[in-house]
């Protein structure tokens, strides 16, 4: 308590409590809807229902997603994937202050408890992503959307969801560190991360949009919109599971992703390194 060891020290330690890691994050999974009638099912109902909403807000009644042959695939593979982006975010900014007790009673690298939160939120995706592959194919069989066959390309969604689970933990640590400093700013996190949905088109394609701002800033803003890391993840997933003449398969898209879970990971774990001798004690 009170002391920060060598990064490599630090390093060595973390990776050895992987057991405990992958123990404490599947039983978080289990008993988070433990106590709820349908059990484990809301780690699929909540995601489903939450595409649901936005499928008839956004795509039937305002129409925000004309332009893309299948309007359902692509909202249900960005509110999936994204909500997997939000849990990790919030469980990480909390994975401190919620665990004062137990960080003052044992000793134990801190940066466990970020990267076991991000592990049960992982957990209870793998069967959310089974339903999601499930309704896009089901969505071309109405009338008004393509079929779309599984595709060799399919065989990909577990690399790009390694990715972006290795970017939610370096995330998860740096706001980890920031909550734990100053836990006003857990309050404000659920805004940011709404900007970020609208941003990062979760449920529309935000660079349709780019045509009306100002010519001067369309460049800029529209680079920044694309390349951005939630951006680029779930234009990555989108190429692997649809065939949208807009969201072709894009090496480069691959390179980008992996560069921002890399340094996402390796600055997140970083930070939340140098305030080790502080957990618990503020």
């Amino acid at each position: 308590m009170g002391v920060r060891p060598p990064l490599k020290d630090y390093v060595r330690d973390v990776v050895s409590r992987w057991p405990f890691i992958r123990t404490l994050g599947t039983s978080t999974a289990y008993a988070k809807n433990q106590n709820n009638y349908l059990g484990q099912l809301w780690a699929v109902l909540n995601p489903t229902l939450n595409a649901i909403v936005y499928i008839l807000i956004f795509g039937i009644l305002l129409g925000t997603t004309r332009g893309l042959e299948n309007a359902i695939a692509f909202i249900v593979i960005g509110t999936f994937l994204f909500r997997f982006v939000e849990q990790s975010v919030h469980a990480g900014s909390r994975s401190i202050a919620q665990k004062t007790n137990l960080i003052r009673s044992m000793h134990f690298p801190r940066a466990v408890l970020p990267t076991a939160q991000v592990v049960s939120l992982l957990a209870t995706l793998v069967p959310a992503l089974l339903v999601m592959c499930v309704i896009v194919l089901l969505s071309g069989l109405l009338p008004a959307y393509p079929m779309i066959p599984i595709r060799w390309s399919w065989l990909l969604l577990p690399a790009i969801v390694a990715l972006l689970w290795i970017f939610n933990t370096g995330v998860a640590f740096m706001v980890a560190r920031a909550v734990a400093i100053t836990p006003d700013l857990d309050n404000v996190i659920g805004f940011i991360m709404r900007l970020v949905m609208y941003g990062s088109g979760v449920i529309f394609p935000v660079t349709h949009y780019v045509d009306r701002l100002p010519d001067a800033v369309q460049g800029i803003v529209g680079a920044i919109l694309e390349y951005q890391p939630i951006g680029v993840f779930l234009y990555v997933a989108r190429s692997i599971l649809t065939q949208e003449p807009e969201i072709p398969q894009d090496p480069w898209m691959w390179l980008w992703a992996a560069l921002w879970a890399i340094v996402a990971f390796v600055v997140g774990f970083i930070v939340f390194w140098r305030g080790e001798e502080r957990y618990g004690r503020d």
